[in-house]
């Protein structure tokens, strides 16, 4: 398989939040973009808005898809391969997380947790990296979290998945350099999605700005800024490497509030 004329990315979990900001940004750039979420009904509203608010520039296709079933995720890279011809690109952000006390998260719970968060990019990369071979090489970005970096209470499921995806890319990315395939990870901290706006108090929000050397939450269009160079050209020699986009929340430990109010 040749490389096709236009690039090609496959963005997961593209039916809101970080997903619909990466699949806009790469619409931007020129590419075509394959989006696929668990939810058909929102990603083929995305999709149409999308594609209309991008109509000179690459196409879209959405495709309904849970990148914990295998069979799915295969059915959507064969759907993808055969509309556009190739993959350049794969951004694994689908994810989903449970959010409570260790003691009370039940074994399902844990399950789907990990299914979606890890053995979906598993899945995935699987099955994007030999038509990335066939066509030349190209990059995996993995959406793992601040939550893997640093524990925090009512994570125990999402953290851990979130720890293993950035092992998982450090695995791909020493495997699968060698046939032209760069693999990388982004790891949000705190950001203004529609979940945040929803579930986080304003009590919560204080303590994050308190914790974060930038004092804000971060924008869907910055995470989708840092998911765009790692796959570009301009980042041709960064392979195995988790880019925390936090501003500065992993860097620091205590002491900005004092900081900031004065001795």
């Amino acid at each position: 398989m040749t490389e096709p004329a236009t690039k090609v990315a496959v963005i997961t979990g593209a039916a809101r939040g970080i997903g619909r900001a990466t699949a806009e940004k790469f619409l931007g750039q020129g590419w075509h973009v394959a989006l696929l979420d668990i939810d058909g009904e929102t990603l083929a509203e995305t999709g149409a808005a999308i594609a209309s608010a991008n109509s000179a520039l690459g196409e879209v296709m959405a495709v309904t898809c849970d990148v914990a079933a295998p069979e799915q995720v295969q059915r959507a890279v064969d759907q993808t391969v055969a509309r556009f011809a190739g993959i350049n690109a794969l951004v694994n952000n689908a994810g989903t997380a449970v959010f409570k006390p260790l003691l009370q998260t039940n074994f399902a719970e844990w399950q789907r947790v990990l299914d979606v968060n890890l053995s979906g990019p598993f899945l995935c990369s699987q099955a994007c990296a030999p038509v990335m071979i066939a066509g030349g090489g190209g990059s995996i970005v993995n959406i793992t979290s601040i939550s893997g970096l640093r524990a925090s209470t009512l994570r125990v499921a999402y953290g851990t998945s979130k720890a293993g995806l950035m092992h998982l890319t450090k695995q791909q990315a020493a495997e699968l350099g060698e046939v032209g395939i760069r693999v990388n990870g982004v790891s949000p901290g705190p950001v203004d999605t529609a979940m945040a706006k929803a579930v986080h108090s304003q009590a919560i929000r204080a303590d994050y700005h308190a914790a974060i050397p930038l004092n804000r939450y971060g924008l869907e269009q910055e995470i989708a800024e840092a998911i765009w160079f790692l796959c570009s050209d301009r980042a041709s020699y960064i392979t195995g490497q988790i880019l925390a986009v936090d501003g500065g929340f992993d860097a620091v430990g205590i002491g900005l509030p004092s900081l900031r109010n004065g001795p």
